[in-house]
């Protein structure tokens, strides 16, 4: 009987952190893509950036279906976020091609976090309403860590136009419908 209560406490617990578990787990994929971009292995570091996608595409799944939405998960979902799809594709197009365009390729990675990390903040502090405000940066980071496969075909400046742009709808006040 005991062992029972403490298995079915333990599935209870697991169930109502599994939102927040898969949240972590887009956050330590970001986190290991930064640093394997360090390493020079951006390769790797592409294919962490798409893992982080899809641990972040079913933490809010799991988190609706399993009625475990909380303010804390949000605001982990979107400390996870500014680690996975906005430093680690900065860093990954910084280090694959913007670096060669010296003082612009920096600004336009930073401003790129930076933009994300606006849009993050503004996320936080309004009410669902079944609209996203601006490109979310899990797509925008998506985006950008896709454009690394057509480095070898486009001068660097497309990056950098792509970076901007980016950035700039992420914090621009059009409205997407939420699926």
């Amino acid at each position: 009987m005991f062992l029972s209560q403490v298995i079915d406490n333990t599935i209870k617990k697991l169930k109502t952190q599994l939102a927040n578990i898969l949240t972590m787990t887009n956050l330590f994929l970001g986190g290991f893509a930064i640093i394997f971009t360090l390493h020079g292995n951006l390769s790797l570091s592409l294919l962490l950036i798409f893992l982080a996608a899809l641990a972040d595409r079913f933490d809010g799944l799991a988190a609706r279906k399993l009625k475990s939405e909380s303010d804390l998960g949000k605001q982990l979902d979107s400390m996870s976020d500014i680690i996975s799809f906005g430093v680690a594709p900065a860093l990954l197009m910084y280090e694959g091609i913007l670096n060669v365009l010296s003082v612009p390729g920096i600004f336009f990675t930073i401003l790129y976090i930076s933009c994300g990390a606006f849009r993050l903040a503004r996320f936080n502090i309004t009410e669902s309403n079944g609209y996203f405000t601006g490109l979310p940066i899990t797509a925008a980071g998506c985006i950008l860590t896709f454009s690394y496969l057509g480095i070898p075909y486009f001068p660097p400046q497309f990056f950098l136009f792509l970076t901007l742009l980016l950035s700039f709808f992420m914090v621009s006040p059009f409205k997407i419908k939420k699926v």
